[in-house]
């Protein structure tokens, strides 16, 4: 089979290419990647944990069942793609395992692909940029800042995400960057709008607002504890936030949609069963570029109005690198 020549090739002294050498692996893996693009898949497999310290410490099935989920989706792992993520948690039960997530590139790929949408796009409304949003009549009147540079160090106010069928059915959706902060902070364990104290297994510790780690006041050493992707790349998170609201309510969804959402943030078993990971108590990560610390009840600061406990109902999964969309 092609994928025995692949991973023959790539075997290494033990860990993950050689759990991927095992018979029952292989036979897992053509059965659902097929002979012809097994070397393709090992490939890509194999580079993303490679150059993830902490995805090399997460259970090995964990990793396998989610890249496979993303190539039967036709899906990339690639970071630079931002279709789907192999993002390492801390399980209480299981220890660290890999967590697939669906990238806001992947909800484009997955809704393009129905073939009902004429357009589809989110973007960042800049101070000064906003003249008006009709929430009924869903009519949005904006200037755009025309210098790109001058545009990209202008603060974000809002956020408007839209799509329009072939048969010219549209719908649209402004959220202001104070909604979207609220949202953030009720749905993220991770993420704190305003300045709280946290438990971890080292004892109480003081987070800052999110203004003040903008403003990067905060100490340096405590800088694990604001990898959430909320805190990383506010704007990316948000532009999957309004893709999601906006596509699950109002927009054609398609089997691979309604799959990917319903396995979104989850731990996929082999039998192709999924767990929401239940995550340890808050500590400092292995590597604080992927892995997400977890709050233990959030303890508002004395005379800060502590956490706003606003949002939509549904939970939303974190991302990385967002961009804007053409």
């Amino acid at each position: 089979m092609a994928v025995n020549n692949s991973l023959a090739n790539r075997q290494k002294k033990g860990g993950f290419s050689l759990y991927l050498n095992s018979d029952a692996v292989k036979n897992q893996i053509n059965s659902v990647v097929g002979g012809k693009n097994g070397p393709r898949f090992i490939s890509s497999i194999i580079s993303a944990v490679n150059v993830n310290p902490a995805l090399q410490e997460c259970s090995h099935q964990s990793i396998l069942s989610a890249a496979l989920l993303g190539e039967a989706l036709k899906l990339s792992p690639s970071p630079q793609l931002g279709q789907f993520y192999l993002v390492p948690f801390n399980d209480k039960n299981k220890g660290r395992v890999a967590q697939f997530q669906l990238g806001y590139k992947g909800y484009i790929q997955l809704a393009l692909r129905s073939g009902q949408y004429r357009k589809l796009n989110v973007l960042a409304i800049k101070e000064g940029e906003l003249i008006r949003y009709d929430p009924l009549a869903e009519e949005i009147e904006v200037k755009l800042i025309d210098d790109e540079e001058e545009r990209e160090k202008a603060p974000t106010i809002g956020y408007y995400a839209f799509f329009e069928y072939l048969n010219g059915f549209r719908k649209s959706m402004y959220w202001s960057k104070k909604k979207m902060l609220h949202h953030a902070d009720h749905y993220s364990q991770a993420f704190s709008k305003d300045a709280c104290d946290i438990q971890t297994k080292y004892g109480m510790k003081h987070k800052v607002s999110y203004a003040d780690y903008v403003a990067g006041n905060y100490p340096s050493n405590d800088a694990w504890m604001y990898s959430s992707f909320w805190y990383r790349d506010f704007d990316g998170m948000s532009f999957k936030t309004m893709l999601r609201q906006l596509i699950s309510k109002w927009g054609i969804m398609s089997i691979d949609m309604v799959e990917a959402m319903d396995k979104d943030m989850t731990v996929i078993n082999s039998d192709g069963s999924v767990d929401y990971v239940e995550e340890v108590e808050t500590e400092e990560p292995a590597a604080v570029a992927t892995v997400e610390p977890v709050e233990v009840n959030k303890v508002p600061v004395p005379d800060q109005g502590g956490a706003d406990q606003t949002g939509e109902p549904a939970p939303e999964v974190e991302e990385p690198e967002g961009l804007v969309f053409e």
